[in-house]
C-alpha cells in the first residue's frame, strides 16, 4: 500500500515520536509510507534522523510576528491542506488535530482529547473527530471517551516503544551517558513533557516540596516541552511556587534524541503527574530503562500500567509515593516494567495499523 502519515510538527512531541516510529515499523513491513508535516521556523529536518525508506515531505512554515496561538493553528491546517498532493495514496492517515483538518476524509489516531475555549479552535477539534472516515485510539479508555462523546468507535492500537535503546542505556554500554548526566546533574526525579497545564507540572512542584524534605540531595529536572500553545502564564506560577518551596527545579527543555535514554536512566525516579494522556509514551520508555514510575491515577493510566507503576491522587500522595520510590526500590515490578515495555512494539503497531488500512482500501 501507499500511505502518508500526517503530522503537524518536526519537534520531538509525543505525537511526532509516535509517526516516525510507526512510518519506519510500516517501512519494514514492506509498505510505501511518505511522512508529511509542517517545517516551522525554518525546520529541514525532524528531531532525530529518519528510515531512508520513509520519504519526507517538510511544508515550509513561516514564524508568524505577533500571531497567537489560535490564528498559527488555523494557519497551520490551511498551509498544509494547501500543500498536500494526494499522489493515489492508498491510506491518508493524520496523527493530530491541524492533519486531520488540513486533509478531511483522512483516518486520524485520536491521542487524547484535548479542551479549547475559542470557539475557532473548539470547531477545529470537533471537526477532527466528525470527518475523519476512520478513528485510531492508542488506549481503549480513550476509545471509550470518544464513543460517549461522539458516538464513533474507534480502533484501538497501542503504541510502541523503542524498549532496547532504553535499556541499552541502562545496561554496562550506557553508564559512560548516565556518569555524565549525573556528573551534570546529581541524583534526580525526571519529568519528560515540559512545563504545562496537561504535564501537572504544579502538582509536581509541590510533591518535590515532600520529596526534598525526607531526601535534599533528589532534584526536580524537567525535559522536553515543545508546543505550539503560550505556557508563559503557567510557567510563570510554577517558578513562582517552587521559589516559595525552595524546588529549583533543573529545566534542560528539549533534549537531543540521542541523549534521552541516558537522561531517562540515570533517574531515580520518572514522575508522570499527567491530568490527562491518551497512552504514557515516555513512562513506558522509563520503564523499559528499569527506572520506577510514579504517575497519576488516572484509568488510562491504571489500563495501560497495570501493576508496573505506581499510582498516586493530589500532589500530598505524589510526594510520598515519589520519595518511597526514590528510597525503596521494588525490583519485581521494575522487572514487570520492562517486561511490559518490552511487548509494545512497533512493529506489532504496524501489523495492527496494516489490517486497519486494508479493511478500508
Amino acid at each position: 500500500m501507499r500511505i502518508a502519515l500526517l503530522t503537524y510538527s518536526t519537534k520531538p512531541r509525543g505525537g511526532v515520536v509516535h509517526t516516525l516510529a510507526l512510518a519506519e515499523a510500516l517501512a519494514r513491513a514492506g509498505e510505501e509510507v511518505t511522512v508529511w508535516s509542517l517545517g516551522r521556523g525554518g525546520d529541514a529536518a525532524f528531531f532525530r534522523p529518519v528510515d531512508s525508506a520513509v520519504t519526507l515531505r517538510l511544508v515550509p512554515f513561516a514564524d508568524g510576528a505577533g500571531e497567537d496561538v489560535g490564528a498559527r493553528i488555523l494557519r497551520s491546517i490551511e498551509v498544509l491542506g494547501a500543500a498536500f498532493r494526494d499522489e493515489d495514496y492508498d491510506v491518508v492517515h493524520a496523527q493530530d488535530c491541524i492533519s486531520a483538518n488540513a486533509v478531511p476524509g483522512c483516518v486520524r489516531t485520536v491521542h487524547h482529547l484535548d479542551t479549547f475555549t475559542t470557539p475557532a479552535l473548539a470547531a477545529c477539534h470537533e471537526r477532527a473527530i466528525t470527518r475523519p472516515r476512520a478513528l485510531v485510539c492508542v488506549s481503549a479508555a480513550v476509545a471509550a471517551e470518544v464513543s460517549a462523546g461522539w458516538g464513533r468507535t474507534a480502533t484501538v492500537i497501542p503504541n510502541g516503544v523503542d524498549a532496547a535503546r532504553f535499556a541499552d542505556a541502562a545496561g554496562s554500554a550506557g553508564e559512560p551517558g548516565r556518569r555524565e548526566w549525573r556528573n551534570r546533574l546529581g541524583r534526580y526525579v525526571l519529568a519528560v513533557g515540559g512545563i504545562e497545564p496537561r504535564k501537572g507540572t504544579l502538582d509536581l512542584v509541590e510533591a518535590m516540596a515532600a520529596v526534598r524534605a525526607g531526601r535534599p540531595d533528589l532534584s526536580l529536572v524537567v525535559a522536553g516541552g515543545e508546543t505550539l500553545f503560550d505556557y508563559r502564564d503557567y510557567r510563570a506560577l510554577v517558578e513562582a511556587r517552587a521559589a516559595d518551596l525552595g524546588v529549583d527545579p533543573v529545566v534542560l527543555g528539549p533534549v537531543p534524541d540521542d541523549a534521552l535514554p541516558a537522561l531517562v536512566a540515570a533517574a531515580d525516579v520518572f514522575a508522570f503527574p499527567s491530568t490527562k494522556e491518551g497512552f504514557g509514551l515516555a513512562a513506558m520508555e522509563a520503564l523499559a530503562a528499569g527506572v520506577p514510575v510514579v504517575t497519576r491515577d488516572l484509568p488510562v493510566l491504571r489500563e495501560v500500567f497495570g501493576g508496573a507503576a505506581v499510582f498516586a491522587g493530589d500532589a500530598g500522595e505524589l510526594g510520598r509515593v515519589l520519595l518511597t520510590a526514590a528510597d525503596r526500590p521494588d525490583p519485581a515490578r521494575r522487572s514487570a516494567g520492562r517486561r511490559l515495555a518490552a511487548r509494545h512494539t512497533w512493529d506489532a503497531a504496524a501489523t495492527a495499523h496494516r489490517g486497519l488500512y486494508r479493511s478500508l482500501v
